[in-house]
């Protein structure tokens, strides 16, 4: 008797695991048809932004001075951990595929 209890039990835990993980995925497609493209669209427009910023401020590191050197120094310490992707991606070869994606 004690052993078709837990039996009962022990399916019971399944079927709710089961119910959890298909709930799990129709969150994960409602999310992929409704919200995906705009936090995508939103994370390249923030990176997009941040790397303006840089250009801005720290542009004479690859020829283009547009800040006075004082207001870039003081700025420094906030951008120093980006300065080496930012340099990457600016001075990296376009094509045209880039534009597309």
């Amino acid at each position: 008797m004690p052993e078709e209890k837990e039996k009962a039990k022990e399916t019971e835990k399944v079927k709710e695991k089961e119910k959890a993980g298909f709930f799990h995925k129709m969150k994960e497609v409602m999310y992929g048809m409704a919200a995906h493209d705009m936090s995508r669209y939103a994370l390249r427009t923030r990176s997009s932004m941040e790397h303006l910023f840089i250009l801005i401020t720290m542009g004479d590191l690859i020829g283009i001075p547009i800040l006075p050197p004082y207001y870039s120094l003081r700025l420094l310490p906030y951008v120093v951990p980006n300065i080496a992707t930012w340099k990457r991606r600016m001075l990296r070869e376009k094509d045209v595929s880039d534009a597309m994606f």
